[in-house]
């Protein structure tokens, strides 16, 4: 286990050197403290756990790129948290019809095939990045976009 400690002082110097300038980073993309904090700690706890270039310029991009997208898959959330809570707003509280929906959701996902199947689940409901997905499945990420887009028209038709 003498790579535990040689990773862990990776880390630190890691956060010693890029901490400051991705928090300002994501408050600027959060516009609040504690969702900017959230952020960049999300962004290191993801850096302990995947390869990091080894060139400090580089490893300051991969940290950018990776609080990018944990702020857009936040807001995307958000957005659709905002969206049901509209929609159930302006119904009454019946839950046949979200259960219904879901049926139906279930049901048309069912209906993909597995590795169109695999790609929407992970990206939609998992939130994972296109890029930890082609790294999970061995594929490449214009792989990932092409399942995606296909998994949406076949969902479009399914759906209608």
């Amino acid at each position: 286990m003498a790579d535990v400690p040689a990773a862990r002082d990776g880390l630190a110097e890691l956060y010693d050197r890029h901490h400051r300038r991705l928090y300002r980073f994501a408050l600027r993309l959060a516009r609040d403290d504690d969702e900017a904090k959230d952020l960049v700690q999300d962004a290191f706890i993801r850096a302990a756990s995947a390869p990091v270039p080894a060139d400090p310029n580089a490893a300051g991009a991969w940290l950018v790129r990776v609080v990018t997208n944990l702020a857009r898959d936040r807001w995307r959330r958000r957005q659709i948290r905002d969206a049901a809570k509209h929609l159930l707003g302006r119904e009454s509280h019946d839950p046949q019809p979200a259960l219904d929906a879901a049926a139906t959701v279930r049901s048309a996902l069912a209906s993909l095939p597995p590795r169109q199947r695999a790609v929407i689940v992970l990206h939609y409901l998992e939130g994972e990045p296109v890029s930890a997905i082609a790294e999970t499945l061995g594929v490449t990420q214009v792989t990932i976009r092409w399942h995606l887009s296909a998994a949406r028209k076949r969902l479009q038709k399914v759906l209608q």
